[in-house]
């Protein structure tokens, strides 16, 4: 192997030794609760299809049907000729479902991320970002040029420090339930300080809307704020909505901007029309079956009392994402591979994801889990004696 590549195996296996190599596995199963992994049935806790949408009658159908009326590929970006009558619509459900002005459609929500802080921040600016954010949004203010100031997970006063000093364009970057730990923003404050000192606050709900609010409109929705509130929202489709792609909603002058200036909008490629025809029907589920969201409150609250109980490290989440802190990086790897041995697919997160020292299986529950599922998980738990 030359030289330039043999310090790359040096360095896989640097991070072989600390516990944190990441290996892919293949499903051989649709999603859902129970998935196949080398031919082995597992009852699945970590995924992030929290509405059990992935694999709905009624959104595969539609997949279907926009397969035979637009056939696979877009062809093109949304700016030559990838823009469909699917791609339209969506978007003015989306912009409706938020109560915002307007909505754009993004390939990923990464690219979403990336695309808006770089078109509304650049050399002078500053962007200010929770310290447990988002990767997306951690990269998106590094690349962006502007300056970058990160203050304490969900420290309001720490951030009204560092915006009473900044100059230029000021842009607060916050996730709005955190991938990680399942806590929520406090954008309450967060809005307030943003008015205070004519900053703009962007909120990335990709793990709130469709689980939390009214008709699952998000975190914004549940602390009763609007569009004037928080300006900037960026959703994803791939998790309770079953599907694929990102938005980002707010004003008419917001999106206006993001389609002349966004980079990661303007040169890609379309997602496929059907992606958006099986949204849509996602969109009608998650907005009329509230059922979904009170079983994932029950199943989370259930969980929540069953760990206490067993003494487990649990975090204080109100979402269907429910960590146990382990702490070091390899024994959260062994309990996961016990618990996968024993039938139960957990996923263990560690380092950088998370910090240092704080290793942990991130446990998330789908609205297809059932209550014996949960039971058997928290007995599985307390037999490894954590």
């Amino acid at each position: 192997m030359s030289g330039a590549f043999s310090t790359l195996a040096g360095d896989i296996e640097a991070i072989a030794g600390q516990g944190l190599y990441r290996s892919r596995r293949v499903i051989e199963s649709p999603q859902g609760i129970h998935l196949r992994i080398g031919g082995k049935e597992l009852l699945n806790f970590c995924s992030n299809d929290y509405l059990g949408l992935a694999n709905h009658p009624s959104v595969v159908q539609a997949f279907k049907a926009g397969v035979d009326r637009y056939g696979v590929g877009s062809g093109s970006a949304h700016l030559i000729c990838g823009h469909s009558a699917a791609h339209h619509a969506l978007e003015e459900e989306l912009a409706a479902f938020a109560g915002r002005d307007r909505a754009l459609l993004f390939s990923t929500g990464y690219m979403a991320n990336m695309g808006v802080v770089s078109a509304l921040a650049g050399r002078g600016d500053t962007v200010f970002e929770d310290r447990l954010n988002h990767a997306s949004l951690l990269d998106g203010g590094l690349l962006s040029g502007a300056r970058f100031k990160r203050y304490g997970h969900g420290d309001v006063d720490h951030l009204n420090a560092n915006l009473e000093t900044a100059t230029g364009r000021k842009l607060i970057l916050t996730d709005g339930v955190f991938s990680m730990d399942g806590d929520f923003a406090p954008l309450r404050a967060l809005s307030e300080r943003a008015k205070n000192h004519e900053a703009w606050l962007m909120v990335d709900d990709a793990h709130g809307l469709g689980v939390i609010g009214e008709q699952g409109r998000g975190i914004v929705d549940y602390y009763g704020l609007g569009q004037d509130d928080v300006p900037i929202l960026m959703g994803t489709l791939g998790k309770a909505f079953g599907t694929f792609g990102a938005f980002v909603a707010g004003s008419d002058v917001l999106i206006e901007t993001l389609i002349q200036k966004a980079r990661t909008y303007i040169y890609t490629t379309a997602l496929p029309a059907a992606i958006a025809e099986a949204t849509r029907a996602s969109l009608k589920i998650v907005m009329a079956e509230s059922w979904r969201r009170d079983k994932l409150k029950m199943l989370s609250e259930r969980f929540q009392q069953g760990a206490q109980q067993l003494g487990l490290q649990v975090m204080p989440s109100f979402s269907a994402i429910q960590p146990i802190v382990i702490g070091g990086s390899q024994r959260a790897v062994d309990i996961s591979n016990a618990l996968l041995n024993d039938g139960l697919l957990v996923s263990a997160i560690r380092p950088p994801t998370v910090p240092q020292g704080s290793a942990r299986l991130r446990v998330t529950f789908s609205a297809q889990h059932e209550e014996w599922h949960v039971d058997r998980l928290l007995a599985a738990l307390d037999q490894l004696h954590l």
